[in-house]
């Protein structure tokens, strides 16, 4: 990856390529924990993380939000929509080679003016893809995902593919189509769904069992055309319960895994879990984490945080190791991220307003995930963890128990063995677990 700026201006003046420096550096602009090269378990920091770079946030979010107007300022900023598309286009690409990261991922309307008609939209779309894909040959970045914004438009005030308009699902259909047209130009790993607002705010006027169907027919007809045109990489379905819809049809790994079971998707589709998505549904991280990893479906990762006294989807930069440790954890044992990644789907706070604020937000996410894959390895190393997770299911190792799990026993011959059986138990340990994570983490 080459570690110069791309375009005809340098967009981030004054910083240069960020390098390891380690825990000692007072250099805001340095990594302390992520070591790019440095091996774990015979593989770098760098693919084992595979960060991405969410291009949304990162280059588009203003510090808007429902209560006050903008607060950043974007120095590739232009009035001429395609021109501020082709800078932005270069700044992204400043960032991304001097951060360091080998992946990107955006939504259409991210990269692209919408244009006023359908025919603009496609031809817009098309010149910024062309150009991104010099931008990639260019700097060896890679194209993570990229989806569509089915959402934003008023149009789909009621849905995209379950909208009850049939025109806006026709619209909705050209945008995916356009966009998986791109993916294929730039060679991309992954392409998301999010339904913002594939749901519902009032059943009284709400087909739901249509409307699934409907979005089920969508999905197909996508994959159908993905691997028409050549497309060979896994689509991911993105898990939310609610905002902007009261309900959404995806509300949590476990409901899109059984949508996608339902439909007939599962060859195709994953899921792309969000940790903030996932603390809003009431679960973990870990949890929607483990639950794709339980059935063979975890796509890839948005990388965030939210705050537990905000009841809203707050987009933070991860810094919570224990979060880190465990789905590390759960991704190595996963065999790691596959051709997915940890795409960081966060903003810079609203007041933290500096152009350095972008690179020192992101140092901060990548240095707790190396964090978290650090320890996650050693405590796998160590084995005492996954050692007493066992232990608490040792009677189904051997015996009836065993027989029990392969299927082999009926009810009336369990029930009967109960006669025979003195009750038992097993402490779950649950306190020396936290201490033996604490004893990895701070050791």
């Amino acid at each position: 990856m080459k570690d110069v700026f791309i375009g005809n201006n340098e967009y981030f003046k004054g910083i240069n390529k960020i390098n390891y420096e380690g825990p000692k550096s007072d250099n805001p602009l340095s990594f302390k924990f992520y070591n790019p090269d440095k091996l774990i378990a015979g593989k770098s920091m760098k693919d084992h993380l595979r960060f991405s770079i969410a291009y949304w946030h990162s280059f588009c979010a203003d510090g808007t939000d429902p209560f006050g107007n903008a607060t950043m300022d974007f120095p590739w900023k232009h009035s001429d929509k395609m021109v501020n598309a082709m800078q932005k286009a270069d700044a992204a690409f400043e960032f991304f080679t001097k951060i360091g990261a080998p992946y990107y991922a955006f939504h259409d309307v991210d990269a692209s003016p919408e244009g006023s008609t359908a025919k603009e939209y496609v031809e817009n779309y098309h010149k910024v893809g062309e150009y991104l894909k010099t931008l990639q040959d260019t700097t060896g970045v890679k194209l993570l995902w990229n989806t569509s914004n089915l959402f934003s438009n008023p149009r789909y005030m009621n849905g995209a593919a379950t909208n009850p308009e049939f025109s806006a699902v026709a619209r909705a259909a050209l945008q995916v189509k356009t966009s998986l047209d791109i993916n294929v130009m730039l060679g991309g790993l992954g392409y998301t769904f999010w339904g913002g607002r594939e749901g519902y705010m009032s059943l009284w006027n709400t087909d739901t069992k249509r409307e699934v169907d409907h979005l089920g027919t969508f999905f197909r007809m996508a994959r159908d055309y993905g691997r028409k045109i050549g497309y060979t990489g896994n689509f991911y379905i993105e898990p939310k319960p609610m905002e902007p819809s009261k309900h959404q049809y995806d509300f949590d790994a476990a409901t899109a895994i059984a949508f996608i079971k339902d439909q007939g998707l599962e060859n195709d589709f994953s899921c792309n879990i969000e940790n903030n998505h996932a603390t809003l549904a009431g679960h973990s991280f870990a949890h929607d984490l483990q639950v794709c990893v339980d059935h063979g479906l975890l796509g890839s990762v948005d990388a965030n945080q939210g705050d537990p006294q905000n009841g809203w989807d707050t987009d933070e930069f991860p810094s919570n190791v224990y979060e880190t440790v465990e789905a590390m954890l759960i991704i190595l044992k996963n065999g790691g991220l596959h051709n997915g990644g940890l795409n960081f789907d966060a903003k810079r706070r609203r007041n933290s307003t500096d152009l350095e604020d972008l690179f020192i937000a992101h140092i901060g996410g990548m240095d707790a995930f190396a964090l978290g894959l650090e320890v996650a390895q050693a405590i796998l190393d160590d084995g005492k963890i996954e050692g007493l997770r066992k232990a608490r299911y040792a009677s189904f190792d051997k015996g009836e128990g065993a027989r029990f799990e392969k299927g082999e026993l009926d009810l009336a011959y369990l029930a009967n063995l109960a006669h025979s059986m003195a009750d038992s138990k097993i402490s779950g340990k649950q306190e020396m677990l936290a201490n033996l994570v604490n004893q990895y983490m701070f050791r």
